[in-house]
């Protein structure tokens, strides 16, 4: 059992040392390995056993660690005797050991102190010591200053500077380290606060754009991320290096450097960020066995459940977990917003030129500090609540910044905002942030201070709350902010060239207002169970009049937050070339107001989801499907029936192809069933009758063309073959082992028998799928897979599979059989988790059922897939008999079970599609 730090030092330099002579050193080594060992283990099972928290187990492994290095000193300097007249030298911790906090996998960081140039002796006593580490497996940082060194070093480089701001004596001429200190402290007292603390600003500037610019990412990094361990230590960093001070506490109370920067209550909550963070970075490393810095997907399950985190309700154990993370990542974003102006100004002094007050200012209850916006002398949130939002919206139309303090008092009175539900003056303030300038900045201050809870107790329940899926990126008050970040840069016309449509339509609106609010509120039911749309419908109903939104408004914004995933869902799983598709929107949207409505805000959700959502094809669907909607809406189109329909897209073909033998034309008109003229342009029918006469005049058994389409984002592919079973299934294989991604297909057979199919596809980053190298190899594994040469499961089977991070998300498959979507194809859709082999195993199962498939829509959500069929049996029907939907249903949730099953084909990766 290892006891505490001195004791186990007295027995370690007793078993290094027996009668005072050292060991060989193949027995010492052997002896420490055998020590640390048992030190980190006990530690370990304190920790797991629940003995000590995650801070105090980082205290304990620091200071038994020290009994490791101490002992391995005391060994180097029996081994390797200082020489005569030779000047002595101490070892110091740095950086985070030298904060007396070590990790179970972090670097251990050692300083060789000496006050002038160290000697031989002790050049070979600092090899021997760090071998000696090397050979115990730790990972060692070090380095051999002078004090006069370390003064240089640290005035010409931030990093070094920080880090000997930790340092701590562990072993050796305690004198040295005392004069290093003193000498320290003076240089530090000399250079003065600004420069250190604008190279913290920075690095923590470049710190956040590495590992995300917000604190509420679904896979946060646990130190390095915004409003983790760093943020809380930079904080530290910057009260030590201006007063000098060992620990947070030091700066509560009017006696205290700074004069009280810090409230006996923010202290504790400090202690319990602090306390939480190490109690998750060491269940991380544990359970990782390695520094593993970074809560991802597989670990927050593990985790969560070893820190006791269960289910409660309708909360999963890992999601109570992750929104308990974020809370604390949120009031470490408070300190870093109260704390660090207050140590500047401490330390520094007030600016030198402030803007003054004004009349305006004053009476509206607010003055200015050092030229940030305060509450004026006499004015108390507490009794008038309503100042604290606003203070929000007078710094935000005056430029200015909001004093610490007052965001002090802020958060400590945000409960009294509460008294303002349903008051006009507060919900015009609250309005007016936002549809207001620059909105998403605000709201999340807002957010950060607690208020829009106050004012809306259903935000409450979204606040810190993450989907445990793959495919947001936000949580979900996060996201909900950033989409009215998007819609109000569409308004400013920043988003024209990804979103035309959108950023025109913006403009057009009469429900301006009202779509803000719907935005707010579109997942404000997430996390309920059930629909969030119909629960976040009914919400709305109730939160709109108390903001003051009319009837008509609050109506709208009711109607808008139930249907604002109609869009995304029919462009992405339905045809738009089906004119039923078309009408069964147009019948729910009924107004061309509500449909640009739903436009915007179905571009601002998806936009919001992640920078990896949105691409050129998705916006080509979105666009298609609005302006097709529209033109039903305008009375412009009332969709004459198919036979006319079929009629003039032959004739537009035959107009572009009148330079050609009419025989030849003829031909090609009698060669597409109905359902071919009305799924392509006239363009594309042209494009369709050269290949075909190509591929007959060259006799050619199989013609394969790519077509990069840039403005879409996608590459269409068009296959010309003898049509035969399993064709679809064949060529997707053959596509993922291409490394494309199908988005979309349009499966034709023509009167001849021959197959025409179209697919459109993308690269793994959702962009077009248009290297020439990649191309030809495209086209040359359809071919090998068609003629049986391309072993497809042997091929698939080497695909690269998904991280293993994302496997701890689970996908139950699912299999929707629609009879009622289409007037002339029963509509599939299977859901299931994606992998290669995926749309190969379905669409094969779906042609062994004798089934016929006409187009077929691939998305993803996350490591969802969803993926709509449209098909029809072998006589061109609808499938309708009982026993055969049952069979198709065994059949394709078998192939959604082949998961782990080897050689399935498909693709391996997909665009993800739908908003949150």
């Amino acid at each position: 059992m290892v006891g505490e730090p001195p004791v186990v030092l007295a027995n370690l330099l007793s078993d290094l040392m027996p009668r005072g002579r050292p060991l060989p050193r193949e027995e010492a080594v052997t002896l420490l390995r055998r020590h640390l060992g048992r030190v980190q283990n006990r530690v370990q099972q304190a920790f797991e056993a629940h003995e000590l928290s995650g801070l105090a187990a980082a205290r304990w492994l620091a200071a038994l660690t020290d009994t490791v290095m101490a002992g391995i000193h005391a060994y180097t300097e029996a081994m390797l005797p200082p020489a005569a007249g030779e000047k002595p030298w101490a070892l110091v911790a740095t950086g985070g050991y030298g904060r007396g906090v070590l990790a179970p996998f972090s670097d251990i960081d050692l300083l060789f102190l000496t006050d002038g140039a160290m000697g031989p002796r002790g050049k070979q006593s600092v090899e021997f010591m760090l071998y000696l580490l090397w050979d115990l497996g730790l990972k060692v940082g070090h380095a051999t200053r002078s004090r006069a060194d370390c003064i240089v070093d640290a005035k010409g480089d931030a990093t070094v500077l920080t880090a000997l701001l930790d340092a701590r004596h562990i072993a050796g001429e305690a004198a040295i380290f005392t004069r290093f200190e003193a000498a320290f402290r003076a240089a530090r007292a000399e250079w003065g606060l600004k420069p250190f603390l604008a190279a913290k600003r920075a690095e923590r500037t470049q710190r956040h754009s590495r590992y995300g610019e917000s604190p509420f990412l679904v896979e946060p990094h646990v130190k390095e991320g915004r409003g983790g361990l760093r943020d809380l230590q930079t904080l530290y960093w910057l009260a030590r290096y201006a007063f000098n001070v060992q620990r947070m506490p030091e700066l509560v109370g009017p006696s205290t450097p700074g004069g009280g920067l810090l409230t006996a209550e923010e202290a504790r909550a400090i202690r319990r960020a602090w306390d939480f963070f190490w109690t998750v970075r060491f269940h991380l490393h544990l359970v990782a066995g390695r520094a593993e810095e970074r809560l991802t997907f597989d670990l927050q399950p593990v985790v969560g459940a070893r820190m006791g985190y269960t289910r409660h309700g309708l909360q999963d154990g890992v999601e109570r977990f992750m929104k308990h993370f974020f809370l604390t990542v949120r009031d470490v974003a408070r300190f870093t917003r109260i704390l660090e102006p207050a140590i500047e100004r401490a330390a520094l002094g007030p600016p030198a030129v402030v803007p003054s007050s004004d009349k305006a200012l004053t009476q509206a209850g607010f003055a200015l500090a050092d030229g940030k916006i305060i509450a004026a002398p006499g004015h108390d949130f507490t009794i008038d609540p309503v100042l604290m939002l606003r203070i929000f919206r007078m710094a935000r139309d005056r430029g200015l910044e909001i004093h610490p303090l007052a965001f002090r008092a802020i958060v400590r009175h945000a409960r009294h905002v509460a008294r303002l539900r349903g008051e006009r003056e507060a919900s015009a303030e609250f309005l007016d942030i936002l549809t207001g300038r620059d909105p998403a900045t605000w709201l999340r201050m807002l957010n950060e201070a607690g208020l829009i809870s106050r004012l809306l107790p259903d935000w409450q329940r979204i606040v810190g709350l993450m989907q445990f899926d793959t495919y947001h990126v936000f949580t979900v008050d996060e996201h909900t902010i950033e989409a009215v970040g998007v819609l109000a840069a569409l308004e400013r016309g920043e988003l024209g060239e990804v979103a035309p449509v959108a950023s025109e339509l913006i403009g057009q609106l009469q429900s301006r207002r009202a779509l803000y609010v719907a935005v707010l509120l579109h997942d404000i039911a997430k996390g309920r169970g059930g629909d969030h749309s119909e629960i976040g419908a009914q919400l709305a109903q109730t939160i709109c009049p108390m903001l003051g939104l009319t009837p008509e408004e609050t109506e709208t914004v009711s109607w808008l937050v139930l249907h604002h995933l109609l869009i995304s869902q029919t462009a992405f799983k339905r045809d738009i070339e089906d004119p039923k598709t078309i009408l069964d929107i147009a019948e729910v949207v009924q107004s061309p107001e509500r449909l640009r409505l739903l436009l915007v805000l179905t571009v601002a959700d998806m936009r919001a989801v992640g920078p990896k959502v949105w691409n050129g094809w998705k916006a080509t669907l979105l666009r298609e499907l609005y302006w097709r909607v529209a033109e039903v809406l305008a009375g412009g189109l009332s969709v004459p029936e198919r036979d006319v329909r079929v009629a003039r897209a032959k004739e537009a073909a035959a107009l572009l192809l009148a330079d050609r033998p009419k025989p030849d034309v003829d031909a090609f008109l009698d060669l597409g069933y109905p359902g071919y003229w009305l799924s392509f342009d006239p363009e594309t029918h042209a494009r369709h009758a050269a290949m075909i006469q190509e591929a007959r005049e060259a006799k050619a058994p199989l013609t394969v063309r790519t077509r990069v389409l840039d403005s879409r984002a996608v590459t269409e592919v068009t296959v010309f073959c003898t049509d035969h079973p399993g064709l679809f299934s064949k060529i997707a294989g053959a596509l993922a082992v291409a490394g494309a991604t199908i988005v979309d297909a349009r499966i034709h057979t023509m009167t001849d028998g021959m197959a025409l199919d179209t697919f459109w596809v993308q690269d793994a980053q959702g962009g077009a799928f248009d290297a020439p190298h990649r191309l030809a190899r495209l086209a040359v594994l359809v071919e090998q897979s068609l003629s049986g040469r391309l072993r497809l499961r042997d091929e698939i089977r080497k695909l690269k599979r998904e991280p293993a991070r994302l496997r701890a998300v689970t996908v139950p498959p699912r299999v929707v059989i629609d009879n009622h979507a289409s007037n002339t194809h029963t509509v599939i859709e299977v859901n299931g988790r994606d992998r290669p082999g995926l749309l190969h195993d379905v669409t094969a199962a779906i042609s062994d059922q004798g089934l016929q498939i006409a187009s077929a829509h691939i998305t993803t959500y996350g490591v969802r897939a969803v993926d709509v069929f449209y098909v029809k049996d072998v006589f061109g029907l609808k499938v309708e008999n009982e026993r055969k939907l049952a069979g198709l249903r065994r059949a394709l949730e078998t192939a959604l079970d082949m998961a782990e099953r080897p050689g399935g084909g498909g693709v391996a990766t997909r665009a993800a599609a739908e908003p949150a």
